[in-house]
């Protein structure tokens, strides 16, 4: 049965980033991060502007929280295997962008970096992925903490609350009942439709203002091309792995047939060699006439 809401990867290109619509994101966030998120105003940034290529595989929104933290919320539809180093760059970029000339480290932005994936993105069992960045004694094993000074001046606990933390959701593994309030937000991502008895923060924002039948005919129809254009992209990636598959195994036939072609031409000249040799014909004269090396006939 088709869903009656918008697939969150629309919204955020076409709803999310009004402000009357942050509710759903401030509930989406608040509960993966497992705090309380008020969006104070989303931000451009060069790390999340749109090129050609990302029109229908990837779309991205740069929030800042009443806390001044950075949120970058991406999706990408698109297997991209250097993903990693992507995420890696875009934290980067905003850590950079947003500091002056001539400000002391202290003024480095903490910087969250939330991921949806639509592929499978390395190797893993799980759905939902936390990365943080941690000193740990290669000797004591112990962590190094910050000082009470430190605590005191940068508010935080610890020091990776200092550093750009990562989350990755694979929602296309979640293959479920929702049994958690994250876990009710995967499936709307990974379905594009919310349970009825879902009650996690921002779903029910969700239900009211990411409904189909509150658009336009006009956005229906954009919105029907951007989801054929999503069926369309992964086609070809299936495309290109099946293809990719068999032109291996063609290859491999190919290279086995002549490989074992090959193997077969050095023995007939071993095999002649050897009988020259035990003719005590030259080996100079053996090697003229079999190609094989003084040092090969040598070892027959």
């Amino acid at each position: 049965m088709a869903s009656n809401y918008i697939r969150f990867d629309w919204a955020m290109k076409r709803l999310l980033r009004n402000k009357a619509n942050f509710g759903v994101l401030e509930g989406f966030l608040t509960t993966l991060l497992n705090e309380n998120i008020v969006i104070q105003k989303l931000l451009e940034s060069e790390s999340n502007q749109e090129e050609e290529f990302d029109k229908y595989n990837r779309v991205d929104i740069l929030a800042e929280n009443s806390k001044g933290e950075l949120i970058l919320i991406e999706v990408q539809n698109n297997n991209e295997y250097a993903y990693f180093q992507r995420m890696l760059f875009g934290t980067s970029k905003l850590v950079t962008e947003y500091i002056n000339r001539g400000e002391g480290y202290e003024k480095v932005r903490k910087v969250y970096s939330v991921n949806i994936v639509y592929f499978s993105l390395g190797n893993g069992k799980d759905v939902v992925y936390h990365g943080k960045t941690e000193f740990r004694g290669i000797h004591q094993g112990d962590i190094l903490e910050l000082t009470p000074f430190q605590k005191q001046t940068f508010k935080v606990d610890a020091v990776s609350q200092l550093y750009p933390e990562y989350y990755i959701l694979k929602v296309n593994d979640f293959n479920q009942i929702a049994k958690s309030p994250l876990e009710e937000w995967i499936y709307y991502l990974n379905t594009g439709d919310i349970p009825d008895n879902a009650t996690a923060p921002g779903l029910t924002e969700a239900r009211e203002r990411l409904k189909l039948d509150r658009m336009t005919k006009d956005e229906l129809n954009a919105y029907y091309r951007h989801l054929d254009n999503i069926v369309i992209l992964r086609d070809n990636i299936y495309t290109e792995r099946a293809e990719g598959r068999m032109e291996g195994r063609m290859e491999g036939r190919i290279e086995g047939r002549m490989e074992g072609q090959a193997e077969g031409r050095l023995e007939e000249k071993k095999a002649s060699a050897s009988k020259m040799k035990s003719l005590n014909i030259p080996f100079d004269t053996i090697s003229q006439v079999t190609g094989l090396t003084i040092e090969e006939i040598k070892e027959l």
